[in-house]
């Protein structure tokens, strides 16, 4: 990891240990073990949990693309801290950031900048990266139930941990012909799947400035990848996103799968979200922005 003079780069410790124990965590599948009921809760507290980064604290925190209730907003807020990538308060100010200086210097996870590994996880494991700039946030310090989300993040992983145990325990003992219990739920539903969402967000930092390809100039070497949209539910067109960033959609056309997109459809039609931001035409199909010839 390079660090400047000051060392507000450097990885902090402090942050590394626990960050490295979530991943060692995984492990204890091997003693645990597995059954069909574990893998199906990993694959459903991933899908919930990747949901809640991408339609909440990315799509509404981060790019206000809808609107909803202040209740709805805080349940938005506590959601998407099950995901363990701390408070909405933080994480949409350091996006904010990334919009703002994409692919330059100052962007701290751009890969083209500070390479893989940084741009993949190192950026927030430093002291520079721990704390965010929150006057790219004032909109959203109006509200005390959200500052203290953000203050208390790590209290809601941990009631989802205990959650998860919870329901292992109860299934191992009503039915325990599933071949479950505590630890295995635990290990797989909230380790196993917390350290899947993480990864497979970050591959938006790391490889959608890397891999794919660019419709439009936007000025930095954001591309749309398929495959990547399809692990993050719609993220991976990221192009897209950076040629219209306040869109509630980031899959412009048909064939171009956004499940993010679908999921806060649903919600507007049950009145739980309203005045999804659209892509208008004009700028989706802004003819002196594209890329001619394969993109």
């Amino acid at each position: 990891m390079r660090a400047d003079a000051t060392g507000e780069d450097r990885i902090d410790l402090a942050r590394v240990v626990p960050f490295i124990a979530m991943h060692l965590a995984c492990l204890l599948a091997f003693v645990v073990g597995v059954s069909p009921v574990a893998i199906l809760v990993a694959v459903l507290a991933y899908f919930v949990r990747m949901f809640a980064i991408t339609g909440f604290y990315h799509r509404y925190f981060s790019h206000r693309s809808f609107k909803t209730s202040r209740a709805g907003q805080f349940i938005f807020g506590v959601l998407g801290a099950t995901a363990v990538q701390r408070g909405p308060l933080w994480w949409a100010a350091h996006h904010r950031h990334h919009h703002a200086y994409s692919d330059r210097r100052e962007d701290p996870h751009s890969p083209l900048q500070h390479g893989f590994l940084r741009s993949h996880m190192g950026w927030f494991l430093g002291k520079h990266g721990f704390v965010p700039d929150l006057r790219r946030v004032r909109d959203l310090l109006q509200f005390p139930e959200l500052r203290w989300l953000d203050r208390f993040d790590v209290a809601v992983p941990v009631l989802l941990a205990i959650g998860m145990f919870a329901l292992g325990a109860l299934l191992g003992r009503v039915a325990p012909q599933l071949g479950t219990n505590g630890w295995q739920m635990l290990v797989w539903g909230f380790f196993v799947s917390t350290v899947a969402c993480y990864h497979g967000t970050y591959t938006i930092n790391s490889l959608s400035h890397v891999f794919g390809r660019q419709r439009y100039r936007t000025g930095d070497s954001s591309r749309n990848n398929w495959f990547l949209a399809l692990i993050t539910l719609g993220e991976g067109w990221h192009n897209n996103h950076h040629h219209y960033p306040s869109a509630a959609r980031q899959g412009f056309y048909w064939w171009e799968i956004d499940i993010t997109y679908y999921l806060l459809k649903l919600m507007s039609w049950l009145g739980l979200i309203w005045d999804l931001k659209p892509v208008p035409i004009s700028a989706r199909d802004h003819s002196s922005r594209r890329i001619r010839g394969p993109r």
